[in-house]
């Protein structure tokens, strides 16, 4: 079975694609200056770009993980995911506090879904 990755540096791979199921790195805000609305925002539009290169979209997320730095910010966050999701093709998800690796991001969230 070929293993197909893109964006491929030293560390990580923002995508890989294997029998017909796209996985992607952990997303995170470039603009960390935002708000927790505005950072999950950035991140689910990363999301929404990688998704569509590797011939995917929203309607096929097959399982969804966040993390989010202080559960403070969780209605925060929940308000743009819910604005976001595709209505009828919400996937299973987990959300849990972490202490994220740059302390100035506020939610991090990773994807796997199955190609269209």
């Amino acid at each position: 079975m070929e293993i197909k990755r893109l964006h491929v540096g030293k560390r990580l791979s923002e995508i890989a694609i294997h029998n017909g199921t796209v996985y992607l790195a952990g997303q995170i805000a470039e603009d960390t200056t935002q708000d927790i609305e505005g950072q999950t925002r950035e991140v689910l539009g990363h999301v929404d770009r990688l998704l569509n290169e590797a011939g995917s979209d929203k309607t096929c997320i097959l399982m969804t993980q966040i993390y989010i730095a202080d559960m403070a910010n969780f209605a925060g966050m929940n308000a743009v995911y819910d604005e976001w999701v595709a209505s009828g093709h919400t996937p299973p998800r987990a959300t849990v506090e972490a202490k994220l690796a740059n302390p100035a991001c506020l939610v991090e969230i990773v994807v796997t879904a199955a190609l269209r």
